[in-house]
């Protein structure tokens, strides 16, 4: 079927294990433990636990009430917001989702070559930051050539990246605990003093690296259509999938300074260096022990980068009004993606990646630049789905849906809250201490004002070009009679 929603017989069902591995690959990134103890030490382990159960959690049950309230959406977020905020900031929500994870890929691309290095020598190989950025190009391709072909593709590699991970964590927490069991003597020691967050400015920044390794339910809301069973098992398995990867985020954070202190990782090959640590207490070769984690950690990243491909090209592009972008951009495969819309996005990736190569001194500026870029700005889709729920509880409570988050007031009272939470995060990570204000400024604020600007007047011409034709629809009905 072209250009609208695909027909149930011909869009393959995934299961709910499919699906809960979906949501896994996208949400759970074994990374995001080490990146945030970079930043956060041990202290990392509480505010996972804090963002599970302030953020996390609410925020997965407003995603299960929105896809309870909007059965028949095809990607979700555009519906979503369109009937509490109307279809102009609809677009917008749509499009800050799409536009913000492509700088998610500038930070996440160079993981992925630093993995497959040491998948393939067991060590990592110190490319310069244009090689990196070609090899990612090659590797994006790839992953936006596999994202097109539907659920049922993403739903099987995800299940092998589920598996994979899951080996891969176990196998880290029994060897840490079996360490600290045999009177090992952690890395970091683990007291409640290290685990005592210190709250400061830069601290309520790095929050929002924290609520965005503990987000992405939004996602997988993409594949509602493909899930068998409905709404009602996509909203049983995204919960225990909250539930779930909050958990092994504030376990992991809480390990992860067993063999190696905090100071002597890395944003590149962070976890092989603690699995290195592990495999040197169990005098395990370092060669050996990188080349099992990067093999695993490179599946694991590559098929989170597909999920995290597929899904943005989805959410914007598959539930627009028809006639905002060009016919064959928005027109929809059998398995329900925009394909061309995925290459476009493709082609913006890869101009940044040129750039960026060109522009970094090492691939640890690169990915500094990349994750400063996606800081701030990855909170505003959440945000604009929380607006639009606030909204929806304040003026749609009557809408039939099968799922509520509480009564109307919990459910204004709770997201109200994560509203006031993210707004100080947000503005402490567009501002961190120590930086040029006028550069932060920039790139944190401009950049993105000056786009959604963009876009805003875009939705505005475009509607403005519909009532026009509407206004003019009658006349020209007339003259045509006469």
């Amino acid at each position: 079927m072209i250009g609208g929603r695909m027909s149930e017989s011909v869009r393959a069902k995934i299961g709910k294990f499919a699906l809960l591995s979906m949501a896994f690959t996208a949400v759970f990134n074994v990374r995001n433990i080490v990146n945030n103890n970079i930043e956060l030490g041990l202290s990392s382990a509480p505010i996972f636990l804090f963002a599970t159960i302030v953020y996390f959690i609410p925020f997965v049950f407003i995603i299960a009430e929105f896809v309870s309230a909007n059965k028949h959406s095809e990607s979700g977020m555009y519906a979503w917001l369109k009937q509490p905020l109307g279809t102009r900031a609809a677009y917008l929500g749509s499009f800050l989702y799409w536009f913000v994870n492509l700088f998610f890929f500038l930070s996440l691309l160079p993981n992925v070559v630093a993995y497959a290095s040491y998948a393939i020598t067991g060590y990592a190989i110190p490319f310069s930051p244009m090689v990196t950025s070609l090899i990612s190009i090659v590797l994006f391709a790839m992953a936006t050539h596999i994202s097109t072909k539907g659920a049922t593709w993403l739903g099987k590699i995800s299940e092998c990246v589920a598996y994979g991970v899951f080996a891969l964590f176990a196998i880290y927490v029994v060897g840490a605990l079996t360490a600290l069991g045999s009177s090992h003597v952690p890395a970091q020691p683990i007291t409640l003093a290290a685990m005592e967050p210190t709250i400061n400015w830069a601290t309520l920044g790095i929050m929002c690296w924290i609520f965005q390794a503990a987000g992405g339910a939004e996602t997988v809301a993409a594949y509602l259509n493909d899930t068998k069973g409905g709404q009602k098992s996509f909203i049983k398995v995204i919960i225990t999938a909250g539930v779930l990867i909050g958990g092994m985020y504030a376990l992991g954070s809480l390990l992860v300074n067993v063999f190696v202190a905090r100071e002597n990782l890395t944003y590149a090959g962070g976890m092989v260096e603690i699995f290195t640590g592990l495999g040197a207490y169990f005098h395990i070769s370092e060669a050996l022990m990188g080349r099992f984690v990067g093999i695993i950690l490179f599946i694991a990243i590559f098929g989170s980068m597909m999920m995290w491909t597929a899904a943005p090209v989805k959410i914007h592009f598959s539930e627009i009004p028809k006639g905002i972008y060009g016919q064959k951009t928005t027109e929809l495969n059998a398995h329900g993606v925009p394909v061309r819309a995925a290459w476009w996005q493709f082609l913006f990736v890869f101009l940044m990646l040129i750039v960026n190569g060109f522009g970094s001194a090492s691939v640890q500026q690169m990915m500094n630049t990349a994750i400063n870029l996606t800081a701030g700005t990855a909170m505003l889709p959440p945000l604009f789905i929380m607006a639009a729920y606030f909204v929806f509880r304040w003026k749609h409570d009557d809408t039939p849906r099968d799922f509520r988050m509480g009564s109307r007031k919990v459910g204004m009272s709770v997201v109200s809250m994560l509203i006031v939470i993210f707004v100080v995060s947000m503005t402490a990570s567009a501002f961190p201490p120590g930086v040029d204000l006028v550069n932060a400024f920039f790139i944190n604020v401009f950049m993105t004002a000056v786009f959604s600007g963009l876009a805003w007047w875009w939705i505005t011409r475009f509607e403005k070009k519909q009532q026009r034709l509407r206004a003019a629809a009658p006349v020209n009905a007339a003259a045509a009679g006469k």
